[in-house]
Formats: structure tokens, sequence, C-alpha cells
């Protein structure tokens, strides 16, 4: 959990050839991006503060940091010892994710202290700093952790808040979805009692973006914001639950009934999460953000990984099993899913996951299959059409035996599970999290955390978490259509929520509507927007795992748009943000070998855009476009084959809550 004694040192060695800085009568430091372009002037004087410039305008003011331990000692106050700085460049090949190498150019300042140090990154784009202790042996207890962010201005924030109705108190907010829609406000009109999740991104001046999110978050709670109705943040972490009853959802939750007066439990020698505070100046590369990534705990390079297959899932549970032409009854039975098999197998889908229900309910118990379910058969079945089965599973369901649940279930040649109803980011759970990654990983089984927060780098240390939600995604369409607006979101979270990393949307559907005429129906659901908006979220939205949440019969119904997202790749080799404004529009361009895949989003105003697609060079074009009458019929759409203009510059024009995807060829 965490970083190891044995790997902290070894980090010291590599830092002994590093420059130890004098330190006698000096308590600040300046430390410098690559570029130069951002400053962080760290100060060491009784409490330690930083404080952040770009190009010679404060980000942020003075903000003190601390972690309060129960002994009474608090990192952050002591006399630094001494300085080491550090730089680092090098390329990271990466698995699963949105690019095939990922850059890591950094500079570093740790200031060292009796037993603990604080190191501090400078990225071009970005600065982190995390506590790491380094004294040789003991345990303690994390009372509290001071993150202080005090901003210059009252700025403007795009901000996600518990989705809870009781905010009379912080315990009442600790156990949420982490799903919400964003509220865009100055930061001194955040109210004090609503806790926010992370990312948050603030509008600085100049047009530059702030980007809040946090990586490295291992067995130790994650971190939201509270407002002070003034220009400054401050972070709270959820304390060490005491007493958990199995509750909620189908029993499937554990339920905090009272929690302990500390926020963590920890150990000499190891590191805690990175705090990060992401500099943009335009706003389109938070879309391409690696900074959750490149600060996460590296893989085991001794381990294989190459058995990872990331893909496409044919899902039942979006669409309610609600298939039609055949001569059975849908539902949770074995016809149905041969059906769901068979559909996958025709149009090359990795994936088909059984979700709620083929587990016996409320009995918190994976080996209690219902009797319509013969898994064996489905196994041998699937196997036979070179397809793979994906279980869901409910949180305490899964903790009440890790080990045995992946050892039978991987035995029988299921391939993974979609972890649901966690709800929570303490560390009780955090230990959940790492468990279940590392169970699965011994075993070859993906993991997709649902109900889960947003990515924060465990997924580099582990990659076979294939995919988290923490997003309002497409599912919000089944019971609120009508008070959500799900086509503005769609045009936020790019920026914001995936700036963090991937996220299980769940996109793909076949009906769609125009403004005001979507409405929530369980058993045949439709979203907001375009049908092309649903093709070019295949583009827009990083998913190593992705859904096709629509029912197989639809899509038999729409070959055209079947076959194009069909074929989609799910992890990328390229990511090249094309342009985009947060909450108004977005487009993103991404490779995979020699071809390249666009899509764009706009929210419900009409919008025409030029794309400078002059990076790729030449190339066929297969385009869906809006249809002349999709501000009407909004699965109007057309299919367009044409070249990649000379120029690059490709002028295209969507519909209101309308969508743009092209894939080029060379």
């Amino acid at each position: 959990m965490g970083k190891t004694l044995k790997s902290l040192f070894f980090a010291a060695l590599v830092a002994a050839f590093l420059p130890v800085m004098g330190f006698a009568a000096k308590s600040s430091w300046t430390l410098s991006s690559p570029d130069g372009k951002i400053k962080t002037e760290i100060k060491a004087n009784g409490k330690v503060s930083y404080s952040i410039t770009f190009r010679g305008k404060t980000i942020l003011k003075p903000s003190v940091i601390a972690m309060n331990l129960d002994n009474g000692t608090v990192f952050g106050e002591d006399k630094v010892k001494n300085v080491q700085t550090g730089k680092v460049v090098e390329s990271i090949p990466a698995i699963a994710y949105k690019k095939s190498v990922v850059d890591n150019v950094y500079n570093s300042l740790t200031l060292n202290f009796k037993d603990y140090s604080i190191e501090f990154r400078a990225f071009d784009n970005a600065v982190a700093y995390r506590f790491i202790s380094t004294a040789k042996r003991g345990k303690f207890k994390v009372k509290s952790e001071q993150v202080e962010l005090n901003f210059p201005e009252d700025w403007m924030s795009w901000v996600p808040f518990v989705n809870t109705t009781k905010i009379e108190s912080f315990e009442t907010q600790f156990g949420n979805s982490f799903e919400n829609y964003y509220e865009h406000i100055n930061l001194s009109a955040w109210d004090p009692k609503h806790l926010a999740f992370l990312p948050v991104v603030v509008d600085a001046s100049n047009g530059v973006k702030v980007l809040i999110t946090e990586s490295d978050l291992r067995d130790y709670p994650g971190l939201y914001l509270d407002g002070q109705g003034n220009k400054t943040l401050k972070g709270v972490n959820a304390p060490v639950p005491d007493k958990i009853e199995i509750g909620g959802h189908n029993n499937l939750q554990g339920v905090v009934k009272s929690r302990k007066n500390y926020i963590a439990s920890a150990e000499a020698g190891r590191s805690f999460p990175w705090r990060i505070i992401g500099v943009f100046e335009d706003e389109k590369n938070l879309v391409n953000s690696d900074l959750t990534w490149l600060l996460g705990e590296p893989a085991d390079q001794e381990t294989d990984w190459s058995w990872i297959k990331p893909g496409k899932v044919a899902w039942d549970w979006w669409n309610d099993w609600n298939i039609y032409g055949v001569d059975f009854e849908s539902g949770v039975n074995n016809e149905t899913y041969k059906y769901y098999i068979d559909f996958a197998s025709k149009h090359g889908i990795e994936y088909v996951i059984l979700d709620e229900g083929w587990a016996v309910n409320k009995k918190t118990d994976l080996f209690q299959i219902v009797p319509e379910i013969d898994l064996k058969e489905l196994i041998s079945y699937a196997t036979s059409k070179n397809v793979s089965l994906i279980l869901w599973a409910g949180y305490k369901a899964v903790d009440k035996d890790i080990e045995g649940v992946f050892k039978h279930y991987s035995k029988m040649g299921i391939k993974g599970f979609k972890v649901d109803f966690m709800d929570r980011d303490d560390q009780l759970v955090m230990q959940f999290y790492e468990n279940v990654a590392k169970t699965a990983a011994k075993y070859h089984m993906l993991i997709d955390f649902h109900g889960a927060f947003k990515p924060s780098g465990l997924e580099r240390t582990y990659p076979n978490i294939i995919n988290y939600e923490g997003v309002a995604g497409l599912e919000q369409m089944k019971w609120g259509a009508k008070e959500y607006d799900q086509v503005t979101y769609d045009v936020i979270i790019p920026f914001v929520r995936m700036a963090a990393g991937r996220m299980d949307y769940t996109q793909g559907a076949m009906i769609n509507a125009t403004k005001g005429y979507a409405y929530p129906y369980n058993s045949m659901p439709m979203s907001q927007g375009t049908r092309c908006r649903q093709l070019a979220e295949y583009a827009i939205f990083e998913a190593p795992l992705t859904m096709l949440c629509d029912s197989p019969s639809n899509y038999m119904a729409e070959p055209e748009c079947t076959d194009f997202i069909a074929a989609f790749p799910t992890t990328w080799d390229e990511t090249v943000p094309v342009c985009g404004k947060i909450g108004e529009y977005v487009a993103i361009a991404r490779r995979k070998g020699n071809d390249w895949y666009v899509g764009a989003l706009t929210g419900w105003d009409a919008r025409d855009l030029v794309l400078d697609l002059g990076f790729i060079g030449s190339g066929k074009m297969t385009v869906f476009q809006d249809g002349v009458n999709a501000h009407r019929a909004a699965r109007d759409y057309k299919k367009v084959n044409m070249n990649l203009p000379v120029d690059g510059k490709v002028h295209i024009h969507m519909a209101p809550g309308g969508g743009w995807v092209a894939k080029i060829s060379k």
C-alpha cells in the first residue's frame, strides 16, 4: 500500500546523485517547469506553503499544506534538513491507454525533514506535491491533511457537488455515487456545507484553466473540496469507518454507521497521494491530460500484462434485455444471452456482459446463480463464437470472498467483473479497490469499477482496471431524461471528468430525441441529441472497455451505424485535441495504427466548425454527419465518403445537440 520503504530507499539512492542544495538560513525555493512558464515558490518557515505563477501571473497564492498525525506530529512544521532537486525526461510505454507512449518530463524539488519529505514536481502543465514518510519503522494515524487552495481572484469554476439532498453535514455526503452535473459558479458561491468531488476546473485569467485532482491514491481516502464563501477552497477527507452494515441497493452496499476520529492508518516508509494543480493555457488540452496516469505508481515490470484485452461490450441492462423478433421471451435467461452473443460475434464485439440478475437477488452470494442461467453452457457457447463474458457484481458480494470469486470464475472462463455500488472513497473501501485489482490480475481478469470515484492512478499500477464510472453517463436517461441536460454535460466532461482518465459512460443509443422530447423510459430508453452524437462519443470519450448500450435488435435495424461503431478501437496510439470550449463544443482526433478517428460534439446550439486536420496528411474519409433534418428528427444522419482536403481543413456542421464523426484511412 503506497510506496514501500525498499522502493523509497532505491529512489533515495538515485536522488543522491542529484544536487543537494544548501539550506542554511534559507526558507524559500523556486521550482520551474521545464519550459519555464510555470513557477512555484515553496516556503518552509514554520509552515510549508507554495504558490504558483504562470507566465508571471499568479495562479495560486501562498497555500499551506500539512499532515497532522495522532501523536501530535505535524508533517510540514519542522526544520528542513536538506533539499534535493532533479530532472526527468523519459518516454513511457503505456498499457490499454489513449496513447501508446507517454512523455514524462518534469523538474523536481524535495524538502527533506527528520522523518518525512515533501516532494514537488513541476511539469509544463502542472505542479504536483506529496508527503512521504521516511522513518524506518513505526505505525501512526493521520488525523487530517491540510489541503488549501488560495486563489487570487473570485474566478468561475466547474464544480460537481456531491449528489445528495442531505447536506446538513459532511458525514451524510461521504457515501455518494460520484455522479452529478456541473455548476459553473464563482469560487465565492460554493456552499460551505456542500462537498465537491474531483476533478474540478477553475477558469483563471487570460483563458487559463486550472485542473484540481489527485493521483497515486492507494490505501488512503479520496479528496473532496469545500468552499469557504470566498476565494479559498479547502480539502476534506472521509474518516475511517468504524461500523459498517450491509444495506443500500439490494443489500449490496456497505453503509457506514459510525466513523473513527482519523482519516487513515499508516506505516512508516510509505508515500501519500499526489495533489495535482494542472495549468492549461489552451483548454482543449485538458482532454488529453496524462497527469493522473503519470503520477500513478507504475505497473510491475516483471509481471506479464499481455493478456489484457480491451474491447467493446454488448450490454444488457441499459436496454432492459428488450429484444424483439425472436420466438422466446427475452429476459435474464440463456436464450436471450445467446442472442447477445450471436450479435457480438457477428460484429466482432469482444465481450458480452451479464449485468445484475444472473446471481440470486439480495443474497450477497455470487455462487448462487438464478435457475434461468446455465453459466457453463453460456461460456461454452460464447467461446465457440469467439466472444468472452464479463459478470456484474455488487461490492459486498465481491468483498465477501474476493479470492474465491475470482479463482472460481476465472477457472470457468469468465474474463472479468464489473464491480458496482462501492459509492465511497474512505480508506477501507480504497483497500478493497486495490485488493480487487491485485487479485483479479492474479487470475487474469479485467475489472470495470462502476459505482466508483474518478480514476486516480491505480489503473496504471494495475492496468487490468480497464474502466471507471464516476460519471453521470447515459444510464441517467432511463429515469431522468426530462430534468437532466445530458447534452450540455457531454461537452463539459471531456474537459473536467475525463481529465482524470477513462470513464464508463456507456454510449450508443439508437433511439434519439431532440431537445425537450427525450423522456425516461426504462425498458426502451433514448438519448438526448442526435444519432451522430452517439456515434461521435466513441471517438470523444476515453474508455478501454466501451459499451454498446442499446438492444441488439435495435442495432441490427441500423446496420450502417452499428457496423461503424462496432469496428471502433477502444485504445489508441495517439490522441490529439483538435478544438474545444468547456460547455460548448469539443473535437478530438485519435489514431490507431494508420487510421484516425475524429469526433466532434456540440451543446444545444447548432454549430459550424473548421477542423484543422493537417497533421493527419492525406486519407480517405468515411463521415457520419447530422442530416439536414436532424434538428427535428434526431436520428437523421448522412454517411459521406470523401478525401481529406489537401489543406487538412474540414468544414463541419452540427445540429442542436449534434455530433460529427469520421474514420480517416491512409
